[in-house]
């Protein structure tokens, strides 16, 4: 399970060095997507195969359906983890995120998004506000 939350640097080759902690779990090969939030989606590739046959699976016929399919999968790209544990992110995902030099990793169970540091700290401000009234939420529909 991915958990937790990294400060990491992007080189200025663009390379991010995942925490030594997560690199077994994601294995050689990774995806890098456009999130939602402005942030960017890192899927193992078995993780990924599970997403893209589900929204396989959804009607052509709705326009929602396929504005989803091409933000979500026309952004996708193969990565490979080098031997030192660091990915390429790609300049067009880099500027659909406005990355910096500094960024957060943040583990979401099964991916992880990549955030601009300032962006992050104040979405996490944010969201730490709301906790109580999504607790609640997720209590009524038995989740927590």
């Amino acid at each position: 399970m991915l958990i937790g939350e990294y400060k990491h640097t992007l080189d200025p080759k663009k390379r991010l060095s995942l925490p030594s902690k997560w690199r077994r779990e994601l294995g050689k090969k990774l995806v890098v997507t456009r999130g939602l939030d402005n942030c960017l989606f890192v899927y193992p590739i078995a993780e990924w195969k599970k997403i893209t046959d589900k929204v396989s699976e959804l009607p052509l016929g709705q326009a929602d359906t396929r504005s989803f399919n091409r933000f979500f999968l026309s952004g996708a790209v193969e990565v490979e983890v080098d031997s030192v544990g660091r990915i390429l992110v790609p300049d067009f995902l880099k500027d659909f995120a406005k990355l910096d030099a500094k960024v957060v990793l943040a583990g979401i169970h099964s991916r992880i998004e990549i955030w601009d540091e300032n962006k992050w700290e104040r979405y996490k401000r944010a969201i730490e506000q709301e906790a109580d009234g999504l607790a609640e939420k997720l209590g009524e529909i038995g989740v927590l």
